[in-house]
C-alpha cells in the first residue's frame, strides 16, 4: 500500500527458484502476496506443551478472531475434505498451513494431515506454526511430510525475561516451571530454528510485544535471528488474556517504533492480523466467520481481480 513503509533491511535470501515462487505466493511473507493469495488454516492440533500467561485456548468458539480460537477440531480426514472443497472453491488460496489451535508439534494429527494434504495436492506451499520446543525433534517429520514455510514464537533469548511469559512447559515426560523451563525453551527454540534454516525451510519469527517485560529486549531477538538466517519478523501486539487479562496492550505507535528498531536486522512484517486457528482465505478476510452470500462477493472479486492479471 502506498503508505506502507518500506523495510530498511534488504537481506539477501540464496533460494532456489522454487522457494522464491513459494514466497512471493505466500500471504504471510510477502506483503505483495497478501493481495493476491490466500491460506488456510486447518485446526487439527489441539494440544499444547507449553502455558504461556498470555493464552486462552478457545474450541468450538465463532465470537473470536485470534490465534488459539477455533468453531471445531478436525481430524486429519476431515482436514482433507475441508481443504478439497476449499480450494476447490477458492483456487487464490496457495498455502494450507497448520496453526493449532495447540501446538502442531504436540499433535501426531499434524503429520498425518500433512501427509495426507502433500499426497493430494503435491503443488500446494505447506505451512506450520510452533512454540518450537519440540522443534529439534520434529524436524526431520517436517521436513518428510514437505514443510516448506515455519513460523516460530520466539519472544525472548533470555530464559529471565522468558519464565516472565510462560507458566511452565512439558518437555520429556516431566513439567518444569521458573528459569529452568525458561532455559529449556529458549535452547530448543534457538537451536530448532538454526536447524530448521540449515534444512532449508523458510523460517519466520512472531514475538509477542509484552509491554514491560520483553520491549526493551525484542531487539536482541532481532539481533539474534538476524544471525541464524530467519527470513522476516512479525512483532505481535499483546492480546491482554489468561493470566496477563490486567495488563495494558502496547499502542500501535510503540509496535510501529520497536519495528523501526528491528528492521535493520530482519524484515518486519507489517500486515499480521493475528488469525484464528481455522481461519481461511486472505489475511484480512476470513472467509470461516462469513455468510455465504458475503464468500460468494469474495469469490467474485478475486475471479474478477486473477482474470484482469493474466490479462496484464
Amino acid at each position: 500500500m502506498e503508505n506502507e513503509e518500506k523495510d530498511i533491511c534488504e537481506i539477501e535470501i540464496s533460494k532456489g527458484d522454487d522457494i522464491k515462487r513459494i514466497i512471493s505466493q505466500h500471504p504471510c511473507y510477502s506483503k505483495e502476496a497478501q493481495h493476491k493469495f490466500g491460506r488456510i488454516h486447518l485446526a487439527v492440533a489441539p494440544k499444547c506443551n507449553i502455558q504461556c500467561n498470555y493464552c486462552d485456548r478457545k474450541f468450538d468458539c465463532v465470537n473470536e478472531s485470534r490465534p488459539g480460537v477455533t468453531s471445531e477440531v478436525l481430524t486429519p480426514q476431515d482436514a482433507l475434505e475441508k481443504t478439497r472443497q476449499v480450494l476447490k472453491e477458492y483456487p487464490f488460496i496457495k498455502v494450507v498451513g497448520i496453526a493449532g489451535p495447540g501446538d502442531p508439534l504436540a499433535n501426531d494429527e499434524t503429520f498425518e494431515t500433512l501427509e495426507l494434504i502433500k499426497k493430494e495436492f503435491p503443488d500446494i506451499t505447506l505451512c506450520l506454526s510452533t512454540n518450537g520446543l519440540a522443534l529439534i525433534e520434529k524436524l526431520p517429520d517436517l521436513v518428510r511430510v514437505g514443510v516448506t514455510t515455519l513460523t516460530v514464537t520466539l519472544n525472548a533469548i533470555d530464559p529471565e525475561i522468558e519464565a516472565q511469559l510462560i507458566g511452565h512447559i512439558s518437555y520429556n515426560g516431566k513439567i518444569y516451571r521458573g528459569i529452568e523451563a525458561a532455559e529449556i525453551m529458549v535452547k530448543n527454540q534457538l537451536e530448532g530454528i538454526r536447524l530448521a534454516v540449515e534444512a532449508g525451510l523458510v523460517l519466520k519469527i512472531n514475538t509477542v510485544l509484552v509491554p514491560g517485560i520483553n520491549d526493551t529486549h525484542i531487539i536482541e531477538v532481532a539481533k539474534k535471528i538476524n544471525e541464524l538466517g530467519v527470513f522476516i519478523m512479525n512483532v505481535m501486539p499483546l492480546i491482554c488474556q489468561a493470566k496477563f487479562a490486567h495488563m495494558e496492550p502496547p499502542t500501535p505507535e510503540e509496535r510501529k517504533a520497536i519495528q523501526k528498531q528491528c528492521e535493520p536486522y530482519v524484515q518486519q512484517m507489517r500486515h499480521c492480523r493475528q488469525c484464528r486457528a481455522d481461519a481461511y482465505g486472505l489475511i484480512g478476510t476470513d472467509m470461516s466467520q462469513m455468510s455465504e452470500e458475503r464468500r460468494k462477493v469474495v469469490k467474485f472479486d478475486m475471479d474478477k481481480k486473477t482474470h484482469s492479471d493474466e490479462k496484464a
